[in-house]
């Protein structure tokens, strides 16, 4: 059975593109691997030894953003949608990283939210069973359709997880949205930040919450110049303890279970 290594959010190959991806190479400086062509910017889970996918942003020979696995699926073509965003962006990319410059520690997950309006029920089945199929997809434990991928090893992806370590990340979310009308790319930074100083960096209407979400992470959307494309990050409050449940993955494994890796 084929196995998901490489998960790959690609960009035109535009200096628009090279820009975004210069400044989200210096925001997460301290976290992605040092030493990468400019075009290219990788990141590798820390731990267990050999876990994978692996996240990757690159520029590549594309009319629009896309998100691309390593075996085969395309996922969020910006270009084929031109709703109207569900909110206003109301951040520079280089503000975003200038104002968080020293602050980023980690990258919980990334991910994408495909509308419901222009990803049918038939079709978000369809693509959460081939990427289960190919990797350790756990549901998200309290109903709603937010599957994640976790990174694993060999060994893992053939029987599941059982240890719970910190560093099984960048995770890869898919939400399946009844709220947007075009693709939105999230990306989970965890920050040494508590959340009134995120406030204060990120104020009203610059950074907002969701309200279930409130104590975890705020949300700040960045402009950027592909139409049919929202892009936020979620910046996570600093842990004053040490790893839990959701850091480690115990949560979406043990609470929310494996989706079956069906063969395609």
């Amino acid at each position: 059975m084929d196995r998901l290594t490489e998960i790959t959010f690609r960009l035109p190959e535009t200096p628009e593109s090279r820009a975004f991806l210069a400044d989200l190479r210096t925001l997460l400086r301290g976290v992605a691997a040092p030493g990468e062509a400019a075009d290219r910017l990788t990141l590798t889970p820390a731990r267990p030894p050999g876990a994978l996918p692996v996240t990757t942003f690159a520029l590549a020979p594309v009319s629009a953003p896309e998100i691309t696995l390593d075996t085969g699926q395309v996922i969020g073509r910006s270009g084929d949608i031109t709703g109207t965003p569900s909110a206003p962006a109301r951040v520079e990319m280089a503000d975003l990283t200038r104002r968080l410059a020293g602050h980023v520690d980690r990258v919980d997950h990334t991910g994408v939210n495909l509308p419901a309006t222009t990803t049918s029920t038939e079709q978000w089945h369809a693509l959460v069973g081939s990427v289960a199929a190919v990797s350790t997809m756990y549901r998200y434990p309290t109903g709603e359709e937010w599957p994640f991928v976790l990174p694993s090893t060999a060994e893992e992806f053939d029987s599941g997880i059982g240890d719970f370590v910190a560093g099984r990340e960048p995770r890869f979310e898919l939400v399946h949205d009844d709220w947007l009308a075009q693709p939105e790319w999230q990306f989970a930074l965890g920050t040494d930040l508590t959340r009134a100083e995120l406030e204060r960096l990120f104020p009203e209407p610059e950074g907002v919450t969701f309200a279930e979400l409130a104590d975890v992470f705020r949300v700040v959307r960045v402009h950027h110049p592909w139409p049919g494309l929202s892009i936020r990050f979620d910046l996570c409050y600093r842990l004053d303890h040490g790893p839990g449940p959701w850091e480690t993955g115990e949560w979406l494994v043990t609470e929310g279970g494996r989706i079956p890796p069906v063969a395609r």
